[in-house]
């Protein structure tokens, strides 16, 4: 299986011991097809016809993740990104400004549409491009783009085009294959924009067997011949473009939806136009939906109900956004939450971690594969030590006591390294955003002054807040387990309960009915800070 030609001897052998993460037997798959190739070609790709969403993120983190597993392997790797560019504007997403102008250049290429966000964007595909283009090294992936309206509009594609047409009795009959109303002699796998009008409503007329193809207008009923060699007007429909594609650039992965690998679906025709092409299609793998929590069904770019990946990043770190896609295999479906369960999904990853550091035990194989997901998770070198451990919830809690002061709360953590403190300050910008967008009323409070109004309560209630700033005078001392008991025994000792001695303690802390857990919050306040919010406008 060694190809002595290479240098990629052994590598059977090294995928033996080699963790069973699905990127790592993606890539021995890969491999395993055809060994003996210099450069393995990973492609990815997407319309730009709206916010380019976390869903379509899902397609270039998979594949960047095989890519990675195969680079492990000393191989040479070619990850290219096609933006089609060059496909119809066929819907005004919601989310986009100036509806009344994008709706006047429906069926207009993509990248002839004008951008109406405002910024200097020479189209509205290219402002949808950079959107991605600028996050997606955040997140440790850089791509080759390739950009479709470039290659189409310069006719780099014109032989294959050529190809396609002269071969159109073939692609009919693989087409009819799986279709239940079968495509005639009439039908063409070329589309046309119109020179007159820019829109593809168009109809071939004729072929001349060569270079040559008359279409009309059928908006204006204007005729036109246009050479293969010289002409911008002309692309591959879909169904023929992608595996055109894979032969031209020689593809050996790539992955695609479930509507793509549905029966009968872009993936079943394509592999089989591809060998009129004279290649085999690439392996694929089918990855699944993404929902986000609070939004139904499947996210769209067209009807602009869209999360993007720099959302995405807004609240998750590059780190534990790569390791939400990293973890499960492709085709299993999640949600990405912006509720409270983001605790949970640090929390997740920071039990990684633990388990890929030794700091939880596990049995082996099972640390194997945690360290192998948290490796992948790595936007780019592998941290040498673990992160400080704070959980997102009480790193939220430690930013509201401190008025979200980002740099006050990573100098309570004056013993991390710099590598540490950089995660921390990364881990306490999300949490701040998420603070600031989308928590809830629990999380909407603030510390009250010592210089502040003091709630009115009842004479048990008070005495019991009184004991409690009193404690608060010598609780720097003790942990968490001892604060808790004491706070039990003031309740018990002025006959109140204790959930009773809690509400009047948040009332005075934070003005709120309820809060972070008392013991613990008492002690990040800090004692002399907390007894004297507790104890303020008494006599005490």
């Amino acid at each position: 299986m060694a190809d002595r030609n290479n240098g990629n001897a052994g590598r059977g052998k090294e995928f033996d011991n080699e963790t069973m993460h699905w990127a790592d037997r993606m890539a021995q798959s890969v491999l395993a097809k055809s060994p003996h190739k210099n450069l393995y070609t990973l492609a990815s790709g997407i319309t730009p016809s709206g916010t380019v969403h976390i869903g379509n993120f899902r397609e270039i983190i998979t594949t960047e993740l095989v890519v990675r597993a195969l680079r492990k392997k000393g191989c040479q790797v070619r990850f290219i990104y096609s933006w089609d560019d060059y496909d119809v504007f066929r819907k005004v997403p919601q989310n986009m400004p100036q509806q009344d102008v994008l709706q006047k250049h429906l069926r207009f290429p993509i990248t002839d549409v004008p951008d109406t966000s405002g910024s200097d964007c020479s189209s509205y595909a290219r402002k949808n491009e950079l959107e991605v283009e600028d996050d997606l090294p955040l997140v440790g992936i850089r791509p080759e783009y390739i950009y479709q309206a470039e290659r189409y509009k310069s006719s780099y594609y014109a032989s294959d085009i050529r190809f396609a047409l002269q071969n159109k009795s073939k692609i009919i009959e693989i087409l009819n294959k799986y279709r239940d109303k079968p495509l005639d002699e009439n039908w063409w796998p070329i589309s046309i924009f119109s020179s007159f009008t820019k829109k593809d409503t168009t109809t071939v007329l004729s072929y001349d067997g060569d270079w040559k193809v008359t279409y009309r207008d059928d908006e204006t009923n204007q005729e036109e011949t246009v050479d293969l060699r010289e002409t911008s007007l002309v692309k591959l429909n879909w169904r023929i473009d992608w595996p055109m594609r894979w032969a031209k650039e020689d593809v050996d992965f790539e992955p695609a939806g479930k509507d793509h690998h549905s029966s009968g679906g872009s993936f079943d025709t394509s592999k089989e136009i591809v060998e009129l092409f004279g290649k085999h299609a690439p392996l694929s793998l089918q990855y699944d939906f993404i929902s986000i929590k609070g939004h139904g069904g499947k996210i769209s770019s067209s009807s602009g109900d869209v999360v993007s990946l720099g959302e995405v990043l807004e609240i998750y770190t590059p780190e534990v956004t790569r390791y939400m896609f990293a973890k499960p295999r492709p085709n299993t479906e999640f949600a990405i939450s912006f509720d409270t369960d983001v605790f949970k999904i640090y929390e997740d990853y920071d039990n990684t971690e633990r388990v890929a550091f030794g700091i939880t035990p596990a049995p082996a194989d099972k640390m194997e594969k945690e360290r192998r997901i948290y490796e992948l998770s790595q936007p780019y070198e592998v941290p040498q030590t673990p992160s400080l451990q704070v959980s997102f919830r009480h790193l939220c809690n430690l930013l509201l006591i401190h008025s979200c002061n980002i740099e006050e709360v990573v100098a309570l953590y004056s013993d991390a390294d710099p590598s540490q403190a950089y995660r921390l300050k990364e881990k306490a910008v999300c949490a701040v955003n998420w603070l600031r967008k989308y928590a809830d009323s629990d999380y909407n409070w603030s510390l009250q002054s010592p210089d502040s109004p003091r709630p009115e309560l009842g004479h048990r209630e008070n005495k019991a807040v009184i004991m409690v700033g009193k404690l608060c005078e010598e609780i720097d001392d003790m942990d968490e387990k001892d604060i808790a008991n004491k706070l039990y025994d003031i309740a018990e000792g002025v006959e109140i309960e204790p959930k009773e001695l809690f509400k009047a303690a948040y009332s005075v802390l934070i003005n709120k009915e309820r809060g972070p857990r008392l013991a613990a919050f008492l002690k990040n306040v800090g004692g002399a800070k907390a007894s004297k919010i507790l104890l303020r406008g008494t006599s005490e």
